[in-house]
């Protein structure tokens, strides 16, 4: 497996400055951000799709500082009801995925989409309850007449271009957890998958080992980022988990996105590490750093630190006491 970064958090500095720090310090892989909340600082990708040379030149920029691009990311939503928000978020993904084709790169990284809750509404309508009905009528609207036809015709496009589509399970989406992620990949095609995000089934409650034995089992994890979470018992056992205190109110959260360690320790880590390697993921664990406690060299850093102990640098040898 490779250490990677998703380096929006270096996006302040040019992309070579970026590369040679990340090599520096033990990565081996980036997850480039193309469109969308990761943005492009990094990357243009419009102008990346015209221009074969420039394609070259980027590929030249991370050989010389021994990086691989794990995913290119492009977090939006394509089912959004407003139609101009959705079709820039869809134009978006389409591009990401002809431009991972024509980079070689192996997945695209995104969301699934919310849309509204109703023909008409506005606001996209994160359904968490099956009562009252009008929520499960809504539900169905989402899946049936909105998702399943948008996904399956973007699942086509990914076939047609040879790259997976990882999808990230993030509340506030329509797939936010494992059976649903599994759903939409049931209802479209082996494309459609995992972008493996622990951060986001922790606070739920998901057993993330378990998650990924579910996952992994059925070929369903094309990329994984390497992103922990804190749960603050104090705060949690008084308000729960469902918690809309604003990111930077720290002291008053229920659970917090922390760097890799600080959520959960290196054990555990190593037994994410060992259990992807259990259903065969053998890419990038791709450095998410989302931590306000820390700045993001000094989150990446203590990250790499970690996961360089946990990650396995040797394929599997063979069981020569057990023959």
């Amino acid at each position: 497996m490779d250490i990677g970064v998703l380096t929006v958090p270096l996006g302040d500095e040019p992309l070579d400055d970026a590369a040679a720090y990340l090599d520096g310090i033990g990565v081996d892989a980036v997850e480039l951000g193309v469109g969308g909340w990761p943005g492009e600082d990094h990357v243009d990708r419009e102008a990346l799709l015209d221009d074969a040379a420039a394609r070259e030149d980027l590929r030249a920029l991370l050989d010389d500082h021994d990086l691989r691009i794990s995913a290119l990311a492009t977090h939006n939503n394509p089912l959004h009801p407003d139609e101009e928000r959705a079709a820039a978020a869809d134009r978006e993904l389409r591009e990401a995925i002809e431009l991972a084709d024509q980079l070689g790169v192996d997945a695209v990284t995104c969301f699934s989409g919310l849309p509204a809750g109703a023909p008409g509404d506005s606001t996209p309508n994160w359904v968490t309850a099956p009562w009252p009905t009008e929520h499960a009528d809504a539900l169905d609207y989402q899946w049936d007449e909105v998702a399943i036809p948008y996904w399956r015709d973007l699942a086509q496009h990914a076939e047609h271009h040879g790259v997976d589509v990882a999808i990230e399970m993030h509340p506030n989406m329509l797939a936010y957890e494992p059976t649903g992620l599994l759903a939409l990949r049931e209802a479209t095609n082996d494309r459609i998958g995992a972008n493996f995000d622990p951060s986001h089934l922790y606070w739920q409650g998901i057993d993330v080992t378990e998650a990924i034995r579910f996952l992994g089992e059925r070929d369903a994890i094309h990329h994984v980022h390497a992103k922990d979470t804190k749960v603050y018992d104090a705060k949690a056992r008084v308000k729960g988990v469902l918690d809309t205190t604003g990111y930077a109110e720290e002291a008053d959260r229920s659970w917090l996105f922390r760097s890799i360690g600080y959520g959960h320790g290196e054990e555990h880590w190593k037994d994410v590490v060992s259990t992807l390697r259990m259903v065969g993921y053998e890419g990038a664990l791709s450095i998410e750093h989302e931590d306000s406690l820390t700045s993001s060299r000094e989150g990446l850093e203590k990250a790499v630190d970690v996961l360089d102990r946990a990650v396995f640098e040797t394929e599997p040898g063979d069981a020569y006491w057990a023959e």
